[in-house]
């Protein structure tokens, strides 16, 4: 997932587009900040990334899968989810088509 992430961040951020990564743990280690922060510059992780420890932005959404991308359009309304790896083509004709639309 991070390679796609990472080129649609560079690629769309110019346009308004903002990717944000959610960590939520799933294993007790990974809840560690120093970790998290070691994992983002060794995967060249451009975008912010939120450590979820406690699961509270992970339940506000009902999310139950590792991973789950969620487009969120320009009036805050999720708009497209994609479950599971896989679907960059689908998330990216979806990118452009939220990027495309005018904000009242």
């Amino acid at each position: 997932m991070i390679p796609s992430l990472r080129e649609w961040h560079e690629e769309y951020s110019p346009q308004g587009f903002t990717v944000i990564g959610n960590h939520y743990p799933e294993f007790n280690y990974e809840a560690d900040l120093g970790l998290l922060r070691q994992a983002i510059r060794e995967l060249d992780v451009p975008y912010p990334v939120a450590q979820d420890n406690e699961g509270t932005t992970w339940r506000a959404y009902h999310n139950r899968y590792w991973p789950t991308q969620y487009l969120i359009d320009k009036r805050g309304d999720i708009r497209f989810v994609q479950i599971g790896e896989g679907g960059a083509r689908e998330t990216e004709a979806a990118i452009q088509v939220l990027l495309a639309e005018s904000y009242p």
